[in-house]
């Protein structure tokens, strides 16, 4: 039988010099807005911080220097989806049968001693992020004994761009909900050579590692998420307990005062689309607000993330125009049916509950959703725990995934 596994082809797209021109001309010609005396955050974005921010990135910030960096990591583009598999036949229904897309991954093989099982790992990120959420880990995990880790366990990282994120093409009809990029994923890995493999991530990334163990559970061996995502019950709510309806309260509070971004992003994405896709200034203040709010560092952004880190985050937005197909995502997991939502994991799931992260679950909310054989609470990062804390991530998910390597081969 030929081949009809997707071809996998080397990423190599790089920036025109005229488009950072261009974008340091829109910077320079920015018309800003007044605000409140002595307002800091307290109303969204700080104006004199991203005054500061804005003028680094028009005349200080190095977008050559930055992409030569991401180059480093070996970057990939495979076709997945479509209508049909490669071979002629019929995929099966959902979302991601509608086309076939051009899919940006990075594929970071382990540096490990013979003999060693390798544990092949999908990271997925969320939002506002793309594979930049884990370019930290990635040689960590890959190469544990080069940095102070056992070699036994080296993985093989494979970290993907959702579709409308980052370098990954955009869907030209609705956005793809969680569902439907975990059957992209399970693809991807088959086309990698992966038959099973453990699955991790947060935020969004989180909920698509739920759902490739729900739908692929003979391949995904153990899952790991950051978060358990916001609480959806049609149960009795007298059912829960009391740390669970604990957790229930908090959660709404948060989004009366913190999920404004939300609401807008899961109903009206296209109109935010229109200011964010012409305007960088709006762009960075949009993803810097969440940057500070969900990471651990105190009201200091700065303390989780230099500005160099922060802009190469939302110049990677920039530059793929991606703003617009990441927030639609929102409204497509919005129509998420309740039934998939209700669903339990089976596969074998752990959690690391960050202390700096936002609305965190308790334990009993955890072993109702999920086969929970594990949850850890490390005293240190946010949301965006793999980038702030790299060290302390890869440690979680070595520890985590030990007892699963040798499954991986059955």
């Amino acid at each position: 039988m030929p081949d009809t596994s997707p071809a996998v082809e080397p990423f190599a797209a790089r920036t025109a010099p005229e488009a950072v021109e261009d974008l340091r001309a829109r910077l320079r010609a920015t018309r800003w807005p007044d605000a409140p005396l002595d307002a800091g955050w307290s109303l969204g974005t700080d104006l004199d911080y991203l005054r500061e921010l804005v003028a680094y990135w028009a005349d200080e910030f190095d977008w050559t220097a930055q992409e030569a960096a991401l180059f480093r990591l070996p970057r990939f583009r495979v076709a997945l989806g479509g209508p049909t598999r490669p071979d002629g036949g019929a995929r099966p229904g959902g979302h991601a049968a509608r086309e076939r897309l051009g899919i940006h991954v990075v594929h970071a093989r382990a540096v490990a001693p013979p003999g060693v099982t390798v544990m092949p790992l999908v990271l997925t990120h969320g939002w506002p992020d793309s594979f930049w959420r884990y370019t930290k880990v990635i040689p960590l995990l890959t190469d544990p004994g080069a940095h102070g880790g056992d070699p036994a366990d080296a993985f093989d990282v494979v970290v993907p761009d959702v579709p409308g994120f980052g370098y990954s093409q955009r869907p030209s009809g609705p956005a793809l909900d969680s569902v439907a990029v975990a059957g992209l994923w399970a693809e991807l890995m088959s086309a990698l050579g992966y038959a099973r493999f453990g699955a991790a991530g947060g935020d969004i990334g989180s909920h698509v590692s739920r759902y490739l163990a729900l739908d692929h559970p003979d391949r995904v061996v153990a899952v790991h998420r950051t978060d358990g995502g916001l609480p959806v019950f049609a149960g009795d709510p007298a059912d829960l307990s009391p740390e669970e309806r604990e957790w229930f309260a908090g959660a709404a509070a948060w989004g009366a005062t913190e999920g404004g971004y939300a609401a807008i992003q899961r109903t009206r994405p296209q109109t935010l689309a229109f200011g964010l896709e012409d305007s960088p200034v709006g762009l960075a203040a949009w993803i810097v607000e969440k940057l500070r709010a969900w990471s651990d560092c105190g009201g200091d952004v700065e303390r989780a993330f230099t500005k160099d880190e922060i802009l190469t985050d939302v110049t990677i937005y920039w530059l793929t125009r991606s703003i617009g197909s990441s927030v639609r995502m929102y409204a497509a997991n919005a129509a998420i049916p309740p039934a998939q939502l209700a669903r339990r994991v089976e596969v074998p799931s752990g959690f690391s509950i960050f202390a700096g992260d936002v609305v965190r679950p308790p334990r009993a909310w955890l072993e109702r959703t999920t086969n929970l054989v594990s949850m850890t609470e490390p005293a240190r990062g946010g949301h965006f725990a793999a980038f702030e804390e790299p060290e302390l991530y890869a440690q979680e998910l070595r520890d985590f995934f030990r007892p699963y390597r040798r499954t991986v081969a059955g």
